[in-house]
């Protein structure tokens, strides 16, 4: 067996080190003779397949370690600093102070685990340059309010740093007309109404947001149906599928999704709060309209240019998928 190490990237940074007893956790023996690294960086390297034992990939840091010369390949250090990247924009509105985009689905507003290029915040970079406005920080410049990864829309972002605190100010005070789309597994009732709820970390689950009883965030969101497809012939019975337009009056993470899915009726592929299966003929129609994420779209923002106090208003139409998927539902 060769003592070469098989390591694929060859912009990894590779430690080795020989064992020369085994018998205790394998993490634990790797923090011995890798000393710059801890227990738990250890534990994460191992699940992601870089460390090797004599060239054999290892990856149980429970299992008991076996003598022999260990290699580590260290991912390559990824910039803090957002790097410009010439992605293209569909920009509805650009002045000195401000821009405004329609954000396709698939882009992150902002540089975080899993989306560290990419994102809205590098394409902004290499459109507006050094105008830019730095109070979101050196990860978040312009970033005033965010569009999850797989929601589609309008979204505005500060050139300049009033814009950005005069956006800013008109969110925190919710002086902004914010409407969306999203396609639900069946129809909330009544056919209008509000959703008013405290919303929060979901206690089961911490990545997911959740209605509480008690704590987190008052969180209200205005909604219409304003068609239902696929109407059953048995009185009463919901519809398998409808349009929603839905306004906020708050802007809490995954809030609308939340919402929606706490009447019944989740947004359709959503992967997070679309609990249960949506009828065979609305699955049928997601995977001919080529659906592979949450039919949501931010189709309407408005407000008060802060700088100049121009009265602004944006509407854009739903993307191919979302647009496809409804033609679908309308032939139920």
């Amino acid at each position: 067996m060769s003592d070469e190490p098989l390591i694929e990237d060859e912009d990894a940074e590779v430690l080795e080190a020989r064992l020369d007893q085994g018998g205790v956790r394998l993490d634990k023996a790797l923090a011995d003779i890798f000393p710059t690294l801890s227990r738990a960086r250890l534990q994460t390297l191992l699940a992601e397949g870089v460390v090797t034992r004599d060239g054999e990939p290892v990856s149980s840091g429970s299992a008991k370690a076996q003598p022999g010369l260990y290699a580590v390949a260290l991912p390559p250090v990824v910039s803090a600093t957002p790097l410009p990247e010439a992605i293209p924009l569909t920009v509805l509105f650009e002045d000195a102070d401000l821009i405004v985009v329609d954000k396709p689905a698939g882009m992150a507003a902002h540089p975080a685990p899993g989306s560290e290029t990419g994102t809205l915040v590098n394409a902004l970079l290499a459109h507006c340059g050094d105008s830019l406005s730095g109070i979101g920080g050196v990860a978040r410049p312009g970033i005033v309010h965010r569009l999850d990864k797989d929601t589609s829309g309008v979204m505005v972002a500060a050139k300049s740093d009033r814009a950005h605190a005069g956006l800013s100010a008109l969110f925190a005070t919710h002086d902004i007309e914010r409407t969306y789309l999203a396609l639900t597994r069946g129809a909330p009732s009544p056919v209008k109404g509000r959703i008013e709820t405290l919303l929060g970390r979901s206690s089961s689950d911490r990545k997911k947001m959740a209605v509480l009883r008690s704590g987190g965030r008052n969180a209200i969101t205005d909604y219409v149906v304003q068609q239902v497809y696929g109407m059953p012939a048995k009185a009463g019975a919901a519809p398998l599928a409808a349009r929603v337009a839905c306004t906020l009056h708050t802007g809490r993470t995954h809030q609308i999704r939340v919402h929606l899915a706490s009447k019944g009726a989740p947004i359709l592929g959503d992967p997070v709060y679309g609990s249960g299966s949506p009828a065979a003929p609305v699955r049928a129609a997601i995977a001919a309209a080529g659906l592979t994420r949450q039919a949501l779209h931010a189709a309407v923002l408005g407000f008060v240019h802060p700088v100049t106090g121009e009265p602004l208003r944006f509407e854009t139409a739903p993307p191919a998928d979302m647009q496809a998927l409804e033609k679908g539902l309308a032939e139920l």
